[in-house]
């Protein structure tokens, strides 16, 4: 966990463009009402569209607003683990969106 901590600050400031870290909390939240969803239908095929949803926001807001590489290709466990801490901090005000 402490190389999470370490990695974390780089990893926000790639997302320093509101209009990435919007789309990153729709992607985010598009995955969570995916994955409850399919947890209480049992329509398990619905799993193949949670990485599109997730990341398909994620990415255009990458190449789009940052113009930036996204980090899933550098630190993929920590880079999903920072876009959850992201959406919490959204979430609590902590980081603007």
């Amino acid at each position: 966990m402490r190389q999470f901590r370490a990695v974390l600050p780089y990893y926000l400031n790639e997302h320093a463009n509101p209009a990435c870290r919007r789309l990153h909390f729709i992607g985010t939240t598009l995955v969570i009402a995916l994955l409850a969803y399919t947890i209480g239908s049992g329509t398990w095929l619905l799993l193949l569209a949670v990485p599109f949803a997730g990341y398909g926001f994620a990415w255009i807001g990458h190449f789009f607003f940052e113009k930036n590489r996204p980090a899933t290709f550098q630190h993929p466990f920590y880079s999903l683990l920072g876009d959850f801490v992201m959406y919490r901090d959204m979430l609590r005000g902590k980081v603007s969106f």
